[in-house]
């Protein structure tokens, strides 16, 4: 909807920075070439067109990315949604014929409808300016949907902002935001039907091990709720192997997990397929 501020994963920074640092090297190309240092100018040269190739490089993910361009961001983190095996309800809420709720324990094999099942709490964690957080509202209308981040300096996102998005897209009634770490998250055990995620942990500067911070997200599920979380898993530095750690993740004693490999959906841009980008970006997903 017009209004929404949802920002770009490629900071204008990133372009700048490579600008500024191609001028500083044609400069000194340029003074090389004055004073006679003729190594120097080749050097230089040749410094100033790779980070300008950077800049270009950049500029071109950039747009992709765009909603007014290929709309590639939104897409990707829609992949978390897409994932997210919830009905709005809390796990285990089922609704009999007669309209009164029956708690099921978690089985989902009792033949009665969720249609008018009791009304559920979603938690998106590390929701920046509140694209998902939103989506989640507009999807779940019955559902109250609450985000967290640490909004930090080094990103452009806000509390404010994602309020004024909510506003927007006319959900503002639906939603709560506050500022909160993902490795200690202020919800008691259990607090969520559903906990989604998108390209937070691998950014949680106060956890080390970063599977922790899956761990902490899992920990305000409810049994049987269902979770999407989208991030750099193939990050063997902060993950080690997938295997290893959908063995770690069944290890916390969820009834489901799956991956997903994000990089390979057919609408990702080779020039998007990268390491640094898109390429170890995956979708973990289940039940509780």
């Amino acid at each position: 909807m017009d209004g929404e501020a949802y920002g770009n994963w490629v900071s204008t920074r990133f372009i700048t920075g490579p600008l500024l640092m191609a001028a500083v090297f044609v400069l000194i190309a340029v003074t090389g070439h004055v004073v006679g240092i003729s190594w120097l100018v080749p050097l230089a040269a040749v410094a100033a067109a790779l980070a300008a190739l950077v800049a270009v490089y950049f500029t071109y993910a950039r747009r992709l990315l765009a909603a007014n361009g290929g709309g590639v961001q939104a897409r990707v983190q829609q992949l978390v949604l897409d994932h997210l095996d919830w009905d709005g309800c809390r796990a285990g809420v089922l609704v009999a014929p007669s309209g009164a709720a029956l708690d099921t324990g978690g089985d989902l094999a009792v033949p009665h409808s969720r249609t008018g099942g009791q009304p559920a709490g979603a938690l998106d964690i590390g929701c920046g300016n509140g694209p998902l957080t939103v989506a989640l509202a507009r999807r779940f209308p019955q559902a109250r949907v609450t985000g967290i981040d640490y909004w930090g300096e080094s990103w452009e996102y806000s509390q404010d902002i994602c309020e004024a998005n909510a506003a927007a897209c006319g959900v503002s009634g639906c939603t709560s935001f506050l500022r909160a770490s993902a490795a200690a998250l202020p919800f008691a055990d259990g607090s969520f039907a559903a906990v989604v995620s998108n390209l937070c942990f691998h950014e949680v500067r106060d956890a080390h091990d970063k599977r922790e911070v899956v761990r902490e997200a899992l920990r305000v599920l409810e049994p049987g709720g269902a979770f999407a979380f989208q991030d750099l898993f193939r990050l063997k530095s902060a993950y080690g192997t997938v295997d290893e750690l959908l063995a770690a993740v069944r290890g916390w004693g969820v009834s489901s997990v799956e991956y997903v490999d994000t990089g390979r959906s057919a609408f990702i841009p080779v020039a998007l397929r990268l390491p640094f980008m898109v390429g170890t970006m995956g979708v973990l997903h289940g039940k509780k």
